[in-house]
C-alpha cells in the first residue's frame, strides 16, 4: 500500500486513480500522518443499468422549444 502526501496526490491524481482502478490502495498523508485512503470500488454497476426501464422520445431535442422561446422572447 503506497503512501503519498497531499501535494503529490493533487499533482498526480490522474495517475493515482489509474493505479486504484488497477486494484491498488493508496494512503494520502498530511504532514506524514495518514488522512485518507483511495481504494477501488468493487461491484460497480456502470452504463446500461437503466436499460429497458424508460425510452427517450424521438423529439427529445425539440421538447419544450416553443415554451423556452416564449420565456426568452415573450409570448406572441
Amino acid at each position: 500500500m503506497a503512501t503519498v502526501n497531499i501535494h503529490d496526490a493533487k499533482t498526480h491524481l490522474s495517475r493515482l486513480i489509474g493505479d486504484v482502478e488497477q486494484g491498488a490502495t493508496i494512503i494520502i498523508a498530511r504532514a506524514g500522518k495518514p488522512a485518507a485512503r483511495l481504494a477501488p470500488i468493487k461491484n460497480v454497476t456502470r452504463i446500461g443499468f437503466l436499460q429497458g426501464h424508460f425510452q427517450v422520445p424521438d423529439d427529445f431535442d425539440a421538447m419544450g422549444a416553443a415554451d423556452i422561446a416564449d420565456m426568452f422572447e415573450g409570448a406572441a
